[in-house]
């Protein structure tokens, strides 16, 4: 089992639309994904088709102490959901509290899942430092940062770095790390010089492509599925295709060294 934590420094990058499509295009490679939503607005799930009114979830299973796969569905594109789950706000407080007081506790759930070595969990966190990033970089194989081109995301990229290095980064089995630049709009002068600067200072560790701003993505969510699958044809859908290819070419990759894992801040 391999995975893949999705991470931003900031709100509003597009990260859970990143999570969701990558584990279909994963699927679509013909591994078995697992799409495990860390994040509590619970948004993973409309991506794969799971009802508005649906309330199971990871959240809820562990407070009810019930075993997670009681709590996952079937969901589109072959993809296996795990949801947050719906919560009021005194269970949330309580859930967070134990992700607290129990650091390993998601990493060792997730073992409990007894996957096979080449299925794949990609899990979904909410945005800058909380106690779900912790426990989906404590678990992590291999970090996806997702940013955008533009000033506010480059100056939130060591906060970040920060919580990588310190969760993820002294795990032997930590891969290491990856870039992802969302929604670029080419027509934007200041989308291509901020691009630039990221690829001069983020080298190997950063997607060679990026996502680039599409309409058939927001429009994809209208229709509760991912862009891979409502628009297949589409810039975005190229986009998201590629970067699944490079993501499982570097979960797929030997074993890393100590220095090709190095942070890049």
């Amino acid at each position: 089992m391999k995975v893949v934590s999705v991470v931003s420094a900031k709100g509003g990058v597009g990260k859970t639309t990143l999570a969701a499509n990558l584990a279909s295009v994963l699927a679509a490679a013909g591994r078995r994904v697992v799409a495990v939503d860390l994040d509590p607005q619970n948004s993973l799930r409309l991506y794969f088709g799971v009802p508005l009114d649906s309330v199971d979830g990871l959240s809820r299973a562990a407070l009810a102490g019930v075993p997670w796969q009681r709590a996952m569905v079937d969901g589109a594109d072959g993809v296996t959901v795990l949801a947050f789950g719906a919560l009021i706000e005194e269970e949330q407080h309580l859930f967070e509290r134990h992700l607290d007081e129990n650091p390993l506790w998601f990493a060792q759930g997730l073992a409990a899942l007894r996957l096979g070595p080449s299925d794949i969990v990609v899990v979904d966190t909410p945005p800058g430092s909380s106690a779900y990033t912790r426990a989906a970089l404590s678990a992590a194989h291999f970090a996806v940062n997702v940013v955008l081109a533009d000033a506010a995301s480059y100056a939130a990229i060591p906060q970040m770095q920060r919580m990588i290095d310190a969760y993820a980064a002294p795990r032997p089995e930590f891969v290491g790390e990856g870039y992802v630049v969302n929604q670029v709009d080419q027509a934007r002068q200041l989308n291509k010089d901020v691009l630039r600067v990221l690829r001069d200072m983020l080298g190997g560790h950063m997607f060679p492509g990026s996502i680039h701003a599409d309409e058939g993505v927001s429009e994809s969510l209208a229709c509760n599925t991912t862009v891979v699958r409502y628009d297949p044809l589409c810039q975005a859908s190229a986009d998201m295709r590629a970067c699944g290819a490079w993501l499982l070419a570097a979960l797929d990759a030997p074993a890393a060294t100590a220095d090709s894992r190095r942070s890049v801040a």
